[in-house]
């Protein structure tokens, strides 16, 4: 269920960030400076806060978690894809696609696109560990995944009555969640490096 949650917690985001990110990059103008207030009216309260506040209204559960993982994480990507997108749009292929007549969508999907989406799925490994913890952490407090889902929070929180005579219940779930958090965070590492170096070549 954790590592569900990672992938079905990151993919909306990712996928609304991207596409915001890559008009304001490109377009800029109006659109860019509506965004720019956005994520500058986001990143004035805390991630987790931002998440409980709209769990707190919404309900809990596991597909308000995510809604809420939605709402507050997809400003993130669309600031990083901007910020990629300011880069490519000035490359000399991009401006030559727009000197031969090229359709803007093509410019935009087949040129910019996919030259500024490299470090995006490096931040987005990344941000699955973030995840996994937040919905571990949801979990447990009883406002994210909800009985009987096996999800490491809620089984954590199961556990803690039991935990005299029975801690395995509580050690092993904790166990996996360091081990994928670990896992996700050094995929991470590994692909932003090799960006690295591919920028660098």
């Amino acid at each position: 269920m954790d590592l569900f949650l990672c992938v079905i917690g990151v993919l909306p985001p990712l996928v609304i960030g991207t596409i915001v990110g890559l008009f304001s990059g490109y377009f800029g103008g109006m659109v860019d400076s509506v965004f720019m207030r956005v994520y500058d009216l986001t990143v004035a309260f805390p991630f987790f806060v931002l998440v409980l506040a709209i769990v707190g209204v919404i309900g809990p559960g596991l597909v308000n978690f995510i809604i809420a993982l939605t709402i507050v994480g997809w400003v993130s990507y669309a600031r990083l894809v901007r910020a990629e997108v300011l880069t490519v749009r000035e490359s000399e292929f991009v401006r030559a696609a727009e000197c031969l007549g090229y359709p803007r969508r093509a410019v935009l999907f087949q040129h910019v696109l996919p030259n500024a989406i490299g470090p995006v799925i490096a931040y987005a490994v990344s941000d699955a560990v973030l995840v996994m913890l937040a919905g571990a952490s949801f979990g447990y407090l009883g406002m994210g995944a909800q009985p009987p889902l096996a999800e490491w929070g809620v089984i954590i929180a199961d556990g803690q009555a039991f935990i005299q005579q029975a801690w395995w219940i509580c050690l092993f779930p904790g166990l996996a969640a360091i081990s994928l958090g670990l896992g996700f965070a050094f995929l991470g590492d590994g692909l932003g490096q090799w960006q690295r170096r591919e920028v660098a070549a």
